[in-house]
């Protein structure tokens, strides 16, 4: 069943944080990087390991915007947001794509800082888990969990939903569980979760969820987090429940770095080559290899991520 997206006359996506910042790198065409007079003491954007971006709409002359994932930590997040001049108090909607620290971590203070209360946060039930992972060596991660407890202190709406959102007035949707059709996309092996006291292989991480904006001639902007549903899947997913087959832009994670996944580099490429992607920004885990792969594949379509950018469409 097709969702009822409603088309939007624009959309910006502005990268609040990232693995990488760079401040002498060039924008170009619909693409705009932070720039500063001088280098020294003052604040600057800072990089780290974790994703959060700004999803602004237009229609009709008005503009409203969510927050899609925080990153890992308060103070990357609340010092980009300075800097950046992110009024927090004109956010309408958090999103969370899945219970992984570095999606969530900057929450933590953000409206004590802000003062913003009854904002409602959309997050997918299962990212309440904890999760590890176990590498081969017999070495362990732990991923720890957002905390509802702390979210609502902090004022926030949760609203749990395993299924499709509309926010925004129904500008913007939020996937939900995403389908798993493509054969080499299996999700991540090494990744566990406690249920029932005891840790059980949780490969699947369904809780990963995506947003996507219909921008009027243009098709599909998509923001992934860490596209643990594969970035394939992610993708097809979007264009299944909008009916939209083009696609404007894809931004984010698209989780293809080290051994476990770099098998599975060339034939993502492929699909979203052959899916006419118009603009690709590969960030956060998606991995160096996996990054040039695209670039080499999709000169026109490629723009390099960095804290700071804003893509419009």
């Amino acid at each position: 069943m097709l969702v009822s997206l409603e088309p939007v006359d624009a959309a910006e996506v502005t990268l609040l944080v990232d693995n990488y910042v760079d401040l002498l790198m060039a924008g170009g065409d619909g693409v705009s990087r932070y720039a500063t007079d001088e280098f020294g003491d003052r604040e600057h954007l800072i990089a780290e390991h974790g994703f959060a971006a700004l999803v602004t709409v237009e229609r009709g002359g008005t503009r409203s915007s969510l927050l899609y994932d925080a990153g890992m930590t308060p103070v990357a997040l609340g010092r980009n947001l300075d800097v950046l001049e992110v009024r927090v108090k004109d956010l309408r909607a958090i999103v969370i794509s899945h219970g992984h620290a570095d999606h969530h971590g900057g929450l933590e203070g953000l409206f004590r800082r802000y003062g913003r209360g009854g904002l409602p946060l959309v997050i997918h039930p299962d990212a309440w888990r904890e999760r590890r992972l176990v590498f081969p060596t017999g070495a362990e991660l732990r991923l720890p969990p957002p905390n509802r407890n702390d979210l609502e202190r902090e004022g926030v709406e949760v609203v749990e939903e395993r299924g499709q959102t509309l926010l925004l007035d129904d500008a913007v949707l939020t996937s939900g569980y995403v389908e798993r059709t493509t054969a080499f996309e299996q999700g991540f092996p090494i990744h566990y979760a406690r249920c029932d006291g005891e840790w059980q292989p949780d490969p699947a991480i369904e809780d990963d969820q995506n947003v996507i904006v219909n921008v009027k001639g243009k098709g599909l902007v998509i923001v992934s987090g860490c596209s643990h549903a594969g970035a394939v899947n992610v993708l097809r997913n979007a264009q299944r429940l909008t009916g939209e087959q083009r696609v404007a832009g894809f931004i984010g994670g698209f989780h293809l770095t080290g051994g476990l996944f770099e098998p599975i580099i060339e034939p993502t490429v492929e699909a979203f080559a052959r899916a006419q992607v118009s603009r690709v920004l590969p960030a956060h885990c998606t991995g160096w290899k996996a990054v040039h792969a695209l670039a080499r594949a999709m000169p026109a379509a490629f723009v390099q991520p960095a804290v700071g950018t804003t893509v419009g469409f």
